[in-house]
């Protein structure tokens, strides 16, 4: 059977990824009525990480723990990636070992590699390019507030980095208008733009874009590795803060999310954060719930 890799949202179908969301509910009522569900007993989980992180670590290290497996935590500084081993040698010294791998790094072509040279699964937990697993719990969290998001419409607002290049994803698999407001020289993947766009439309104001919106979602102006860039796209970024006010122009039961970490009084005011329509540590917590029922679609075999 093929080895199912996730490094982006496009490696399922738009119906495994329903499917996938809503055993993500499931897996969350399992968890907070007490229950014990242990599929991953005796398995590893190599987790791979060239850029630092909170939320990803926990959810997946607890996920898998709580799924009855281990999760072995490998930074660059523990591990021969770090001082110049092939990427194709360590996908198959690591695969040879451990039953799925999740890495989180810079350059999306690491994962591809990886993957192309991988013996079990492997997950993308963020790269410059995508951040799929963020968005799994941006569709649960939408679905236990809001119900279905198709036909619903999406306001990016921000940076078209990664998390914009998979809502735009995420527009085509799960079947809904995205709005995108950026600064000019800051927009999201052309080619991903043109490809969809039947559904993806680019704005230069907030305003115009979170007209009609269900979801208004941002993001940090600086990603991890353009600290250097801050100042100067604080400048550039000027009136792209979501608040209050931004978010009173989108229909009246629409949600605010973040992936967080947030900058408050950057790209979000604190006011906002601590909105009723705020929804974003709903949103954090969903990540371990989602990429649980990740790890059991791409690790449990059907009928066992």
């Amino acid at each position: 059977m093929t080895t199912r890799h996730f490094l982006t949202l496009l490696d399922l179908t738009p119906d495994e990824l329903k499917k996938l969301i809503r055993r993500a509910v499931e897996l969350k009522q399992i968890r907070n009525n007490g229950e014990v569900y242990e599929p991953l007993s005796n398995q590893v989980m190599a987790m791979i990480f060239e850029k630092s992180s909170t939320r990803t670590r926990v959810s997946f290290e607890a996920g898998m723990a709580q799924l009855g497996g281990h999760a072995l935590f490998l930074s660059s500084r523990d591990t021969q990636l770090g001082r110049g081993e092939p990427t194709e040698d360590s996908a198959k010294v690591i695969s040879s070992m451990c039953d799925v791998v999740m890495i989180r790094t810079f350059e999306h072509e690491i994962v591809e590699t990886f993957a192309a040279h991988s013996r079990v699964p492997v997950i993308n937990a963020l790269t410059d390019d995508y951040h799929p697993c963020q968005l799994l719990a941006d569709m649960q969290t939408f679905l236990e507030h809001r119900g279905d998001i198709k036909g619903k419409t999406v306001s990016w607002i921000g940076d078209g980095n990664n998390m914009c290049n998979s809502y735009i994803n995420a527009a085509r698999q799960f079947d809904f208008k995205l709005q995108v407001a950026c600064p000019e020289g800051f927009d999201p993947n052309p080619e991903l733009v043109a490809a969809n766009s039947d559904r993806v439309t680019l704005f230069r104001t907030p305003e115009e874009a979170v007209h009609g919106s269900d979801l208004v979602v941002t993001d940090v102006w600086a990603s991890m590795g353009q600290e250097d860039e801050q100042k100067q796209r604080e400048r550039e970024f000027k009136g792209y803060q979501v608040t209050t006010e931004l978010m009173d122009l989108a229909n009246p039961d629409a949600l605010f999310m973040h992936c967080l970490p947030a900058h408050r009084g950057e790209e979000v005011s604190a006011e906002m954060m601590d909105d009723p329509r705020s929804v974003v540590f709903d949103e954090a917590e969903n990540r371990l719930h989602a990429q649980k029922a990740l790890l059991e679609f791409l690790l449990v075999k059907p009928g066992v």
